[in-house]
Order: C-alpha cells, then structure tokens, then sequence
C-alpha cells in the first residue's frame, strides 16, 4: 500500500473520530448553555479563527508543500525553523492585541458585553496553535500523519473533559462564564496537543538540527512566501466572512424585529445546532485534502500531469460518492437526528433546505488542495472573496425579511458554497490538461434521486421510536446506496482492493 494510501486512511481515521469527539464536544456545550449560550460561543468564535489565520500566514500548507519538494534535511530545517520563527513573532503582536481589543469587539460588534469572557479565555491558545500548526504541516510534507492525527484527538479528548467540568463549575454564574470555560477547555486541549507534537517531532530534530545549514535560504523563502501569501489570503477571506457572519446575521435579525438574545439564539441554532451536524461527514475529504497536497506537489514538479489528472478525477469520484450517501441520510433523517443528538428538532429545516448544496462542499476542500498543490493559491484566494462578498450579501438582503429570518443566512452559505465549488474547478480545468467524467457525475445525481425515492417509500414502515427508527434506516439507505451504486457502474469491486487511490 502506497503512503499516499496509508497517509490518508490515517487522517481519515483520525479525522472520523475528532469530528466525532468535536461533535460530542457541541453538544455537551449546546445541553449546558442553551440556545443562547451556544449562539454566544459561535459568535466569539470567528474573532479567534481570524486571529489565528493571521498569526499562521498560511505557513502551514507552504510547509507541508515545501518540505514534500525539499531535497534534503538541511532545506527541511531552513523551512522549519523560519517557519516558526515568523508565525512565532505574529503571535506575539496579535495574542495581546485580541485582548486589548475585546471589550471594544464584545460592545460594538457583537453588542453584548458578555462576549469579552470567551475572548480572554481563548487568547492564550494562539501562540500554542502557531507552533502546532507548522509542526503539523512538517508532518504532512514528510507524509507521515500519524502525529497529525492522533494530535488531534488528544487536543478533543483533554477539551471535552475539561468542558464537563468548567461548564457544571461556572454556569451557576450565568453563560458568559460557563462559554469563557468552554473556550479555556479549548486552550487547554490545544497545549496538550501541541506537547505530543514536541514530543513525536523529537526524533526529526535529532536528525535536522545535525545540519548546520544557512543563515538565509532566499529560494526557499521566495517559496513559502508564494505559497503561503496567496494561501493567507484566501483564509483570511473565509475567516473575516466568518468573523462578519454573525455580525450581519444579528443585525439583519434586528432590523426583522427580533432582540439581541433572540437573534443570539436564533444564530446559535444553525451554527451550534445545523451546521456542525452537515460538516460532520466531511472527515473523509479532509483526510484526503491533507494528503493531495504533498502527492499533487511531487508529481507536479515532475510534470506527471496524467497522475495529476487520475488523482483529481478519482477523488472526485470518491467525494461524490461518501457525499451522496451523507446528503440523502442528513435529509431523510434531519429531525431525528436533532432529537436525539440535542434534544429538539430545531433547525431541523435548515438541514434539509442546505443539505443538496453540502454535496458540492465535500467536493470543495479537495479541490481547493488540488490549487494549492499547482500553486495556484491566489486563484483559490480570489474564488474564496467572490464566494463570501456573495455570501454575505444574500444573509443581508434575506435575513432583514422577517419572512425570512435566519433561513436567510442558511440561503447565504448555500449560494457561497454552490459559487465557490463552481470557481474552484473552473480555476483547475484552466491549469491541468484533462477531461472531468461527467456521465458519471450524472450517474451518481441520478443514485442520489433513486435512494432518496426508495427510502422516501420504505421510511413509514421503519420502527418508529427514534433510536431504532434511525439506526434501521440509515442501514436501509445505505444497503440500497451500495447496491444501487454497483449496479450503474459507479462503485466497482477494484475498488475494494484499490481503496481508490493506488499510485497510477
């Protein structure tokens, strides 16, 4: 078996169960702080992504895409060690600035004061974060996602403990302190991750710090900074769209008629409640972004364009295929599902109405590697501005309507991911010489349809307490998905043994 293969069967692992932990993680917080407390969570918690973008400078993906191409330890070591030093020296201007600054943020953006607690509580992760990242992405470039990996889950394992402990401590003194615990559970979570990343990268060092090497290395550097600038960029748009959300969606929910609390609660039921249940099937494409990266970059810099080309087409295939499946079980199911994970069928609806277009964002972070991979991260960056300038708009003009409500906002993350999705695979066709296989696009729309209507007709005679009930279709839907698969072609038994991704 291939690393490529090895490599991302650990991550997808891995990846399964942290959004598993990360799932269990939102509903503990959702069961402790309500409807409210959870939308006050999610709405500090875009100000700490961005901060964190910033701090990374996309460092992360121009290392894993450099040391992947790098020739030997010592330009392992320049890239590292740079690497570290800069994002080290971001954090330490931008750590104490968020904190200066969340009073201002908490009153003026947010409009709620409460919001200042989870800011200061999250604040001293960030230098944490800037240093495992760029270890994590060294172990990428290496191909060796064992400590990537299993980083993760520690970091999940140590935040939940932590969150059952801090939110039964300091709800008693109402939800601003109990999210504020939330997020220091989260700090938490991120030293423990970051010391076993010390530890697994020890024996690298061994190696690196043998080589004296340069004090500058101008084409490496010249090679981070073309990876990693338009790479910021781009995160920099997703993290400040998302730093503006909650924003826009409050205030167009004020300007329907509701209150703060209520817009707060409002938000809450689809970032706290909807969303994080449609980005839970998503561990397979993540695994699969980590590892194209590194594979696309060496065949690229070898000019193996019909790998390239293989590579691309097949995961797409397989996006479209563990996508599918996810979409049908998330529509079908959307209210049981909310019930017995959080106890209400709130935002039921807005699963149903976003779950068609989530099919085209499990294609999207694939896709997204793959520019990347070609250097084409400014393209990506620019896809990314136009996806949520778009985004934003349409929350605004629709969740002002009182018709409307926050079913605008869920109207306005469909639209960006439709448009962005479009403009990441038009930004690949432009640069890699290959044909896209869309008859069997249209086969997997028409499995899709044909396992929605099967199911559709078998559903009532399905137990009907939730648990079984559920368990028996999800079963159901995907016996039929399989066999409906093979027989129009599109899941074939080379497969098994090829696990989809054996070196062409």
């Amino acid at each position: 078996m291939s690393s490529f293969i090895k490599g991302t069967m650990w991550l997808a692992g891995a990846i399964f169960l942290v959004k598993i932990l990360g799932f269990v993680n939102r509903m503990i917080i959702a069961r402790l702080i309500g409807e409210e407390g959870i939308g006050l969570y999610m709405a500090v918690f875009p100000a700490f992504i961005l901060t964190v973008t910033a701090v990374q400078f996309g460092l992360p993906i121009a290392v894993t895409r450099s040391v992947a191409a790098a020739e030997n330890d010592q330009q392992r070591k320049h890239i590292l060690m740079s690497s570290l030093f800069f994002t080290l020296s971001l954090a330490c201007i931008f750590t104490p600035l968020l904190c200066l600054l969340a009073p201002h943020l908490a009153e003026t953006l947010f409009h709620d004061k409460r919001a200042v607690f989870p800011l200061y509580a999250i604040a001293p992760s960030i230098p944490i974060i800037a240093i495992s990242s760029i270890l994590r992405g060294y172990f990428q470039g290496m191909m060796n996602m064992k400590p990537a990996a299993l980083s993760q889950l520690i970091e999940q394992v140590v935040r939940i403990a932590l969150i059952i402990v801090s939110g039964r401590m300091l709800l008693p003194y109402g939800i601003e302190y109990a999210a504020a615990g939330a997020m220091a559970a989260a700090s938490a979570g991120e030293l423990a991750s970051l010391l076993y990343l010390l530890g697994a990268f020890r024996p690298d060092w061994q190696k690196l710090r043998k080589w004296p090497g340069k004090r500058t290395n101008r084409r490496l550097t010249n090679e981070l900074a073309e990876t990693a600038l338009p790479a910021v960029g781009s995160r920099l748009i997703g993290s400040g769209a998302w730093f503006l959300e909650p924003i826009v969606v409050v205030k167009s929910l004020a300007i329907a008629g509701l209150t703060a609390g209520a817009a707060m609660k409002e938000y809450g039921v689809l970032t706290g409640y909807a969303l994080p249940l449609m980005f839970l099937p998503s561990f397979l494409t993540l695994a699969l972004s980590s590892s194209l990266v590194p594979d696309i970059s060496e065949s690229f810099s070898k000019k193996k364009y019909s790998a390239i080309a293989w590579r691309i087409n097949e995961s797409i295939r397989f996006c479209f295929f563990s996508g599918g499946f996810a979409v049908i079980v998330l529509f079908l199911f959307s209210k049981p599902l909310m019930s017995i994970m959080y106890h209400t069928e709130k935002g039921a609806d807005l699963i149903q109405l976003m779950a068609p277009f989530f099919l085209l964002y499990y294609c999207q972070g694939p896709l997204q590697a793959v520019l990347q991979a070609l250097n084409l991260s400014r393209a990506a960056m620019m896809n990314s501005l136009f996806g949520n300038a778009v985004k934003l708009c349409v929350i605004f003009l629709f969740a002002k309507e009182p018709q409307f409500g926050i079913t605008g906002a869920a109207i306005g993350i469909a639209s960006s991911i439709v448009l962005v999705t479009l403009l990441h695979t038009a930004s690949m066709l432009k640069a890699v010489p290959m044909k896209l296989q869309y008859g069997l696009y249209i086969k997997m729309m028409l499995l899709v349809v044909f396992t929605y209507l099967a199911m559709d007709a078998v559903t009532p005679f399905l137990y009907k307490p939730p648990v079984p009930h559920l368990l028996s279709g999800i079963l159901s839907c995907f016996i039929m998905y399989v066999l409906g698969a093979a027989a129009l072609g599109i899941f074939k038994k080379k497969d098994i043994s090829t696990l989809l991704f054996w070196r062409s």
